[in-house]
């Protein structure tokens, strides 16, 4: 019984994105079509993110950013929004904490 709790338990945090890698939702997101991790795409680099937000505790604000889209912050090119089906909850955090050490 508690084999197949674990294993149930395994699965259902699998599926919810808690044990994806970052880097990978955000390829399967689409992030990687518009950013890269060190210089201008279309969007802004990562490493131009996190030094914009360097020190400030922004990370629901840059969560809620993802999710909504916007412009303005690095330009006129706007970001689309990224829903819940193209990037879970827990993957985006994830990606925005990785996102803000680079």
């Amino acid at each position: 019984m508690k084999l197949a709790f674990t294993i149930a338990a395994a699965l259902a945090l699998a599926s919810a994105g808690a044990w994806a890698n970052p880097e990978e939702a955000m390829t399967k997101a689409g992030c990687m079509a518009c950013h890269t991790k060190d210089k201008k795409l279309v969007g802004p680099a990562f490493k131009d993110i996190a030094a914009k937000y360097k020190g400030q505790d922004v990370l629901a604000k840059l969560t809620e950013k993802v999710r909504k889209g916007g412009a303005g912050s690095f330009g006129p090119v706007p970001m689309a929004p990224n829903p819940p089906d193209k990037i879970n909850d827990a993957d985006l955090k994830a990606a925005v904490e990785l996102i803000l050490k680079s």
